[in-house]
């Protein structure tokens, strides 16, 4: 499979149309079977509605009302061109659509965190507030309701929102991970809609430099080694593979590490419990190869300080031929940079590594439909509850699906022959504005927000050839197996936890950084262990199995 995915690379221009269209015809049907079902699901809810306080359907636009205030951090593809999102052609078409008139807050950029707290401390707080509250509010979502910050939202949905609750009666398995333990509902979340969109990370190298090498696709850590090392003899790059280790996106996802049965963070064994990687003997085994990688010159020397600008840097000029990343922001980017100088540059995705030829990969990058990002919840500030949760339940019904996830019909897209296709407003901006600003003027299917993301979206997104290769080759593993479900510790256990990872995670991350660069002798790999457990590892994993046998019995 890998030397025909080589052979193609010279044709893949004019193959990507085609193949496009073919995989197109499989999501417009599974995207539009989900949302005809919502509807029809909605419909028969709307058929209950004496059972309610009031009733349940929205007619859009909504009627007269006060202005609503939502606060969200704004995406670097938006502020690129706009300074609130209010400004955009989506902002201002979701309030026309809704009815609502929104009046967008958004903290500076990189100081989202630091400026929810002092919105706290003020406590004055906005309507409605996108955060994510399972990982980043002390406690988690409950602690947030008990703390009289956010509102539980179980009668508030049952009453305002059919949309949503139809979309979740639907999808039992969504319904339970956007739930509390003690079975409150918090937010209108942010759900990647198809399993193709769970895959968009992974490692990749350069093709063009394979071709001329005549060498495969690596698929074993042998593999990668032979390719590294001619990359490194063959075409003078100093650094073969690069990525930034201070990126903590990567930190817990280490494709090398996936060869060894293991990975940086917590997983789910195969025994039905929670394990800690970085603390196991497969974690060993992956920082053995990397200090030889690393002794030879096959990584990047720079690695504990590199910014992505860097990397990019890297990839683009010839300095380095592999790295990891996302398909879009990456692969995409560095490709379209590169060629502007050098036509024949090209990326290729690679599956996750194994140490034997033929053998799946157990472990892989896959992140779960609902992590807990971009969720908004609906503060005990809104005086106007009802039209709070209208205005947030348009984007789960068909319409509303469409327009976050493709925009305004005539204008950012058409329909041709019943599927949704972007116009050349985004894939060929009259300004010039690269496919993801464009995009994001216009919808937020591109990044997160309060709504089910579509496919569809993703295969107009990649453009190339190899893009679209990405979500199958970088989801060749049994990683689903080993993922586990966003679990939320109490809020008395919470404090605990997050004080014993604070120190076990920096701990981590320093050692691994001297195993890998043989300032530390990997005999002493017992005593590191050693130290985890003398800082509360033992603790952690018990309140982090004791979350897990809550979730599985929600």
């Amino acid at each position: 499979m890998k030397k025909r995915r080589l052979s193609l690379l010279l044709t893949a221009a004019m193959l990507a149309g085609t193949l496009a269209g073919c995989s197109s015809a499989k999501g417009t049907a599974e995207t539009s079977a989900a949302a005809s079902t919502a509807a029809t699901e909605t419909e028969t809810k709307a058929a209950g509605a004496e059972e309610t306080a009031a009733p349940v359907e929205s007619v859009y636009p909504l009627g007269s009302g006060g202005q609503m205030q939502y606060w969200c951090e704004l995406t670097s593809t938006v502020s690129s061109n706009y300074a609130n999102l209010g400004d955009t052609p989506f902002g201002k078409g979701w309030m026309e659509r809704t009815g609502v008139d929104i009046q967008f807050l958004h903290p500076p950029s990189g100081q989202l965190k630091e400026q929810f707290s002092l919105i706290l401390a003020d406590g004055n707080l906005p309507d409605l507030m996108e955060y994510n509250w399972v990982t980043d509010y002390p406690g988690g979502p409950e602690k947030a309701i008990k703390d009289g910050v956010i509102l539980p939202l179980n009668d508030i949905i049952d009453k305002y929102c059919p949309n949503l609750k139809a979309y979740l009666d639907a999808n039992p398995d969504i319904d339970r991970m956007i739930k509390t333990d003690d079975g409150n509902y918090y937010s209108f979340p942010f759900i990647r809609g198809d399993d193709r969109l769970l895959n968009t990370i992974g490692l990749m190298l350069r093709a063009d430099w394979l071709v001329d090498l005549g060498q495969e696709v690596p698929e074993t850590m042998d593999d990668w080694h032979t390719v590294l090392t001619a990359f490194k003899e063959k075409k003078g790059a100093a650094a073969p593979y690069t990525f930034e280790y201070t990126n903590g996106q990567y930190l817990t996802s280490d494709p090398f590490a996936y060869a060894y049965g293991t990975n940086r963070s917590f997983y789910l064994g195969s025994d039905g419990k929670v394990h800690f990687g970085a603390a196991e003997e497969g974690y060993k085994q992956f920082l053995t190869t990397m200090a030889q990688w690393y002794s030879e010159g096959l990584l990047d020397q720079d690695i504990a300080t590199l910014k992505s600008d860097q990397v990019s840097a890297k990839m683009t000029n010839g300095i380095s031929g592999a790295s990891m990343g996302q398909a879009g922001s990456r692969m995409g980017t560095w490709t379209a940079a590169a060629q502007t100088s050098n036509p024949s540059y090209k990326l290729v995705a690679a599956p996750p590594p194994t140490l034997k030829k033929g053998e799946k990969a157990e472990f892989g990058q896959i992140e779960n439909p609902y992590s807990g990002r971009a969720s908004v919840a609906i503060t005990t500030s809104c005086k106007d509850i009802e039209r709070a949760a209208r205005l947030m339940d348009y984007a789960y019904g068909e319409k509303g699906h469409m327009y976050f996830n493709f925009g305004i019909e005539g204008e950012s897209y058409t329909m041709v022959e019943d599927y949704p296709t972007y116009t050349d407003l985004i894939m060929n901006n009259p300004d010039g504005l690269p496919v993801s600003q464009a995009m994001s003027a216009y919808i937020r299917g591109n990044y997160n927000g309060p709504f089910v993301q579509d496919a569809r979206y993703l295969e107009q997104y990649y453009t190339l050839y190899e893009q679209k290769e990405t979500p199958e080759v970088w989801g060749d593993s049994n990683g689903k197996a080993h993922l586990l479900p966003p679990i939320t510790p109490t809020s008395e256990e919470s404090k605990e936890f997050s004080t014993i990872m604070n120190e076990i995670n920096t701990y981590r991350d320093e050692m691994t950084l001297k195993f890998m660069f043989g300032t530390e002798s990997l005999d002493k790999f017992d005593d590191y262990v050693k130290n985890m457990e003398n800082m509360g590892l033992d603790r952690a994993l018990e309140i982090q199995n004791a979350a897990l046998e809550r979730y599985n019995s929600r």
